[in-house]
């Protein structure tokens, strides 16, 4: 499965739109990794922790914006867009979500 944050595949035409799709992933952060991150800002520095977690989630966006895609029956999703947000009351949940469209596409 083709997936691209551009809106179209070189050298292949887009047979057949199948619509939006989104793949979701929400982490909670560990206290510790919180504990340590403030440290961290504090002193300045790269969280290895955060980056980690962030890595995962993204992953796991991208895989279930395939199945979805997958599902749908196309080969390829167009104009992927990922964000990240985090919220809950200390900020302790890391959400990514990856948004494309599932197309078709043709490379004869």
């Amino acid at each position: 499965m083709i997936i691209t944050t551009t809106p179209s595949v070189e050298g292949a035409k887009v047979a057949k739109y199948l619509g939006v799709i989104t793949g979701e992933a929400i982490l909670g952060a560990n206290i510790f990794r919180d504990i340590f991150a403030a440290v961290r800002d504090i002193v300045g520095g790269r969280s290895a922790a955060y980056e980690r977690e962030l890595g995962k989630a993204r992953e796991i966006a991208l895989a279930e914006l395939e199945d979805w895609a997958d599902e749908l029956g196309a080969n390829a999703v167009i104009g992927v867009n990922i964000d990240y947000e985090s919220f809950g009351k200390t900020n302790g949940m890391m959400m990514v979500s990856a948004t494309g469209t599932a197309v078709i596409i043709d490379r004869t």
